[in-house]
């Protein structure tokens, strides 16, 4: 009869925590990152099991090249980055034992980027306005041991500035650190 008690109890508590690792890595958490390789800080808020809006305040980088100089130049900008994203496969990835910790998983966004007057001027390239980009972006996120993260992200946009509106490829890629 002890035997059962103690058979039921283990048996109670393996089902409890397959149901507890079920449910808990496939929910997106809130989360604060440090970006290195372009320097920004981002705050993700979790406000359903899949959604989160991204904002980002950092310091981009662009390049535009001149023909008639034949040569190119390398800009720099601060920039403001919101994006309302949707995890879109962490069950599976849940499901095949990989890590979902930090909101490691596969995303689509819809992506509203400013960027704010260049900090760099050149003479021969002219000075570099301030634009507004909207995006729908593919994009992936992946935080290892040490939370250390990794980002790619990539999609079609549309650029508006004062001079001119453009379709745009829109990309980023970002190596930083989960802080919280």
């Amino acid at each position: 009869m002890t035997k059962n008690y103690i058979l039921l109890f283990l048996f109670i508590i393996s089902f409890s925590r397959v149901q507890a690792q079920d449910e808990a890595p496939t929910t997106v958490k809130n989360q604060f990152k440090i970006n290195m390789l372009f320097p920004s800080l981002v705050y993700e808020h979790a406000f359903s099991d899949k959604n989160t809006l991204y904002s980002e305040l950092g310091l981009g980088v662009g390049y535009r090249y001149n023909s008639f100089y034949d040569e190119g130049n390398v800009y720099f900008f601060p920039l403001i980055n919101e994006q309302f994203r949707h995890y879109y496969n962490l069950k599976k990835r849940a499901d095949k034992g990989k890590r979902t910790a930090y909101n490691s998983g596969n995303f689509l966004a819809l992506n509203a980027l400013y960027n704010f007057k260049s900090l760099s001027t050149n003479d021969k390239y002219g000075n570099y306005p301030q634009s507004f980009t909207v995006a729908a972006l593919w994009g992936l996120q992946r935080t290892y041991k040490g939370r250390f993260n990794l980002e790619f992200n990539v999609g079609p946009g549309v650029n508006f500035d004062k001079y001119d509106t453009e379709f745009v490829p829109v990309g980023n890629f970002t190596l930083g650190w989960v802080i919280k």
